[in-house]
């Protein structure tokens, strides 16, 4: 699906899923106020609509519950752009080797870093914009039950890692990325508010669980092309044998791949302009 060329506006409007969901519901109810004996279908209809919202959920890629950039606009695909993604930091020993490692092929990234993070490791997070890369919202702390999550602990989760992250930077993050891709109907309404865009990727390498830097790099380079957002990991990455984080493996030979396709790594927002 073609991406936009400019970060979404208010107001928030549901996705014909999300509005297909909510008539479902009212009927569902006015058909049980008016024949009380149908309510075991009424309450099958109501099951199946929330588990076909809960398997969207779960698809990262999906643009079912709002907007979600998977991939670049098309005016950046177009002059060859692609960007790296780098998330759950920053990390006190691994992001600085990144930073150095992308300064030597000059090429821009995009941290999505966790709020308490930017709070613990303010030097490493103005640095990462010093050095010329963006710092975007991957939520405050991070949960596992992040999809799981109501309206309000879902602006209070997005809502202090923005005010996190502008405290410390002096920057308001634009891109919003959830915690491992999870989501539901209730985050694309709270990204409008705080004027966010989701973006998730085209494709990842799965560093947080694979030892195999080959493996990695393999999936991350697979019909590599012009437009593609790629996903790497400077929190919790995986580590081979010798306790070598794979994404400081990984990283040089993806950018020495980028450079030979002729592909040059930007950041979100610089696909803006």
């Amino acid at each position: 699906m073609a991406q936009p060329n400019s970060l979404i506006q208010k107001p928030w409007r549901p996705t014909p899923l999300v509005s297909a969901s909510v008539v479902l519901h009212g009927a569902a109810i006015a058909a049980v106020a008016v024949r009380p004996h149908v309510w075991p279908w009424a309450l099958g209809a109501i099951a199946a609509d929330h588990l076909l919202l809960a398997a969207v959920g779960l698809w990262p890629r999906s643009v079912l519950l709002g907007s979600n950039w998977t991939r670049l606009p098309e005016v950046a695909a177009t002059r060859d752009a692609v960007a790296i993604t780098i998330d759950d930091g920053p990390h006190p020993d691994i992001t600085p080797r990144v930073l150095e490692l992308l300064d030597e092929h000059d090429a821009k990234a995009t941290f999505f870093c966790i709020g308490e993070k930017v709070r613990r490791y303010p030097e490493i997070a103005r640095e990462i914009l010093h050095r010329g890369h963006d710092v975007e919202n991957h939520s405050q702390r991070h949960v596992h039950n992040f999809s799981l999550m109501g309206p309000r602990s879902l602006m209070q989760e997005v809502g202090r890692a923005q005010e996190s992250i502008t405290a410390v930077t002096g920057l308001t993050p634009r891109f919003f990325r959830a915690p491992a891709g999870l989501r539901n109907p209730f985050l694309d309404p709270v990204l409008r508010r705080l004027d966010l865009q989701l973006a998730s990727w085209t494709r990842r390498g799965f560093d947080t669980v694979s030892r195999d830097p080959n493996e990695v790099l393999g999936k991350l380079t697979r019909h590599l092309g012009g437009g593609d957002i790629l996903l790497l990991h400077d929190g919790h990455p995986g580590r081979q044998p010798g306790g070598h984080p794979v994404i400081l493996e990984v990283l040089p030979r993806l950018l020495a791949a980028l450079s030979a396709a002729g592909l040059r790594p930007i950041t979100l927002r610089s696909a803006l302009t």
